[in-house]
């Protein structure tokens, strides 16, 4: 498809794919799924658009709580991020959209792959 005159169709087909993986911000250790966007094309996905979905966590991001969660993204994720998107698109990224996923209305529709290393950040 072609970015420019297909870009509606790209974001509907994104907002809701038979399957998602990604990754998370932050999990606590009640299993709340933490997720902060600066664009906010991966949130329908994630948060129910998707028949399923797959969050591949490094071990690193489990937190006690979701305070705890919230100011991981401010003060380490977010700095992480903006280095990224400075090098590869010239500007800093933003906290735009959080997304707090408590528990799945459909069982078995999203499944947590908690590593041991530390992954992403």
């Amino acid at each position: 498809m072609d970015r420019v005159t297909g870009a509606d169709d790209i974001r509907r087909l994104l907002a809701s794919p038979d399957v998602i993986v990604g990754s998370v911000a932050a999990l606590t250790e009640t299993g709340s799924l933490v997720v902060a966007s600066g664009s906010g094309s991966q949130l329908p996905g994630y948060a129910g658009g998707a028949a399923r979905a797959i969050w591949i966590v490094g071990a690193q991001k489990v937190v006690p709580d979701l305070d705890t969660a919230l100011r991981r993204v401010e003060d380490h994720c977010l700095p992480l991020e903006s280095v990224r998107t400075q090098e590869a698109y010239g500007w800093p990224s933003a906290v735009n959209r959080v997304l707090i996923l408590n528990a799945e209305h459909q069982p078995g529709r999203g499944t947590v792959l908690l590593l041991r290393e530390a992954i992403g950040f």
